[in-house]
């Protein structure tokens, strides 16, 4: 387990660096489009503020390639902030010139950095800690609550933790690590993982790690057909990649071996124009017509995915079962969703990880009813697979 805030002593007047993850969406006007990121931070802050500690916040807009591009400044971002916290944020406009706004703070005051990704030291691969003792200087202890950006190996992620200590989690970060490890280590059986999206590629890593975790197994979404082709199924102009086919082979033969239940759709929702104003009509998973391509779950897959998610305890949903931006290709994703909330409804921990599934939960439900919806798209995904994150693993051992 790893050191939280929580296990902080006195922090009065102690100058808190705390990593967060705000990179939220703007508009033409720079105004913020969605907050959700910098809601999931209030408790933190609130947290350290309220303990008297003068908060430093570090964060990233966008991808500015460690240049000085004012299109991706977090200036809007502090504005914005300012209401949020009922102070105002004072804005930092670089590390350079940190220091004096950092002395002037008083107990319980929240400043935000300039955009982290400025520096180019910021995402440097190297050993050079020469960025993370500059940073290091206007903190007396690191916080990590931006599990968004935990699998980055980055300064403002791990490097800083080597060098400010203590350093410890976030209630974010806490929560996060917490959810997503009782799932995965600890789940009440049995125990469904929903694996979707477009690609098998992007998510071997995935469904490797949980067929030794789970019971059920429900694969949607682009990747199926790649598993109906491997069977000599027809599908039509469906997305597949071809050079996966052994893959998909080899995780059949493993949950045969390992006694998961695989449940793919057995049939779906097809169109010949992917704007949805062709024709769309229902096939057989393995009999889609050439000209026709799968977009989502078919009537009797819906029902089969609710039936298995309903009698589930614990369920982890990785990735959508369809086509879900476009609204003619939404209820496949839409019902199983639903089934989702329902269990949770009835005792179960749902806990939805990984940037796709998370919009669509958002887009059809509130974040509220399920177990725990993931901050992190990459970074949950990353921990699902099993891999150790950089942000996670620099931090301090309780």
């Amino acid at each position: 387990m790893k050191k939280s805030i929580k296990d902080l002593g006195d922090i009065k007047g102690k100058r808190a660096l705390v990593r967060v993850d705000v990179n939220v969406p703007l508009d033409e006007n720079k105004n913020v489009t969605d907050d959700t990121r910098i809601q999931a931070i209030v408790p933190t802050v609130n947290f350290l503020t309220e303990k008297g500690a003068k908060v430093i916040l570090m964060a990233h807009l966008g991808r500015p390639k460690g240049e000085r591009n004012m299109e991706f400044s977090l200036a809007p971002v502090a504005k914005y902030m300012s209401k949020v916290f009922g102070q105002e944020i004072v804005f930092i406009p670089s590390v350079e010139e940190a220091a004096p706004y950092v002395e002037k703070l008083t107990d319980g005051q929240i400043a935000l950095l300039e955009n982290i990704r400025f520096y180019k030291a910021e995402e440097a691969k190297d050993d050079d800690m020469t960025f993370a003792n500059e940073i290091a200087k206007l903190g007396d202890f690191y916080v990590n609550d931006a599990f968004g950006a935990a699998h980055r190996n980055h300064t403002s992620t791990a490097k800083l933790a080597k060098v400010v200590k203590p350093a410890v989690s976030g209630l974010l970060m806490e929560k996060e690590i917490r959810c997503l490890s009782q799932a995965l280590d600890n789940p009440t059986r049995p125990f469904t993982a929903i694996v979707g999206g477009a690609k098998v590629s992007s998510k071997i890593g995935v469904l490797e790690n949980l067929l030794d975790k789970v019971d059920n197994m429900i694969i949607g979404g682009g990747m199926a057909y790649t598993f109906v082709k491997a069977n000599g199924g027809k599908i039509g102009n469906s997305i597949c990649e071809d050079d996966q086919i052994e893959t998909a082979k080899a995780i059949e033969a493993k949950a045969a071996a390992k006694g998961v239940k695989l449940v793919m759709a057995t049939d779906v929702l097809v169109t010949d124009d992917f704007s949805g104003n062709g024709t769309n009509k229902f096939v057989k998973i393995n009999e889609i017509p050439d000209g026709f391509e799968g977009v989502d779950a078919g009537e009797d897959s819906r029902k089969a995915f609710a039936d298995v998610i309903k009698s589930s305890k614990t369920i982890l949903m990785n990735g959508p079962v369809g086509a879900f931006e476009n609204p003619k290709f939404a209820e496949g994703t839409k019902a199983v969703l639903a089934a989702v909330v329902e269990a949770t409804k009835n005792g179960a921990t749902s806990v939805i990880g990984g940037g796709d599934s998370v919009s669509a939960a958002k887009k059809f439900f509130k974040a509220e009813d399920f177990t725990h919806v993931s901050t992190g798209g990459g970074a949950s995904l990353e921990f699902i697979e099993g891999k150790v994150l950089p942000g996670v693993a620099a931090l301090d051992e309780k």
